[in-house]
């Protein structure tokens, strides 16, 4: 049975403070409010329905009023499991608006063996605007290889592209060459997007052509991928926290 569902949240600006317009559920995650001071939301995204099974086709939508900041917590990851010849999908969008914030460190998406999943991710800043994102993509859970996963995302910038990206990784001889995993299982980014802190490639970071830097880890495991970024995080996470206090 397909079973789709969208989760909606928009924060607002109500004077000097910002509000939660809407939390809406969908049939996979209910966005649930965590607290709000000054210009900051902080609302947790947490499941309620077994997910991603063959014909699932979850989505996210974010509206962030210009000059708030919106920080999403999970809980909890989300598993593709074997998908038995279907195939599921998960989509998550985001408006960010002039001068606004978007800082979502999502938890671990689990490919289990068998999954066959597509996964995107639409960001559009408006002048100004910061996203600040994490993610990590792990193939398999333990024993397993791990199934398919097509992941696109798409970034723009008052309309222009700052990040254009498709990563096919359906087939596991491909995604094992050097280059792309390399054998390993795990793959973990971190963005920071509309801010570039350098022009220069140092280590895990690469900065893009232009407002923006992106950092990438491969390893065995999640732990290994969340040692080399975490540091990259907290330098990052300081630096929108300077315009959006706690």
């Amino acid at each position: 049975m397909m079973r789709t569902g969208a989760t909606r949240v928009v924060v607002e600006r109500v004077g000097d403070t910002a509000v939660a317009r809407e939390l809406i559920s969908g049939d996979f995650l209910a966005p649930r409010f965590v607290d709000a001071r000054g210009l900051t939301v902080r609302i947790a995204l947490v499941g309620h329905s077994a997910t991603l099974l063959a014909g699932d086709d979850l989505r996210i939508e974010f509206v962030v009023a210009p000059g708030t900041c919106l920080e999403v917590i999970e809980p909890s990851g989300t598993v593709a499991y074997n998908a038995r010849g279907g195939r599921a999908s998960w989509s998550a969008s985001a408006s960010v608006g002039a001068g606004a914030a978007l800082i979502w460190r999502a938890a671990p998406f689990v490919v289990a063996g068998g999954a066959d999943v597509t996964r995107r991710v639409d960001i559009s800043l408006e002048s100004d605007a910061v996203a600040l994102l994490d993610e990590m993509i792990v193939f398999g859970r333990t024993g397993e290889t791990g199934g398919a996963l097509r992941s696109d995302q798409r970034i723009t910038v008052d309309g222009d592209a700052l990040l254009v990206e498709t990563l096919d990784l359906r087939s596991v001889p491909g995604r094992s060459l050097p280059g792309i995993l390399g054998g390993h299982r795990v793959l973990g980014t971190t963005m920071l997007l509309g801010i570039k802190t350098s022009d220069v490639v140092e280590g895990h970071v690469t900065p893009l052509a232009g407002a923006g830097m992106l950092a990438r880890a491969v390893a065995d495991h999640a732990h290994e991928a969340s040692a080399a970024l975490d540091p990259i995080w907290s330098q990052w996470r300081g630096r929108v926290s300077q315009k959006y206090s706690d």
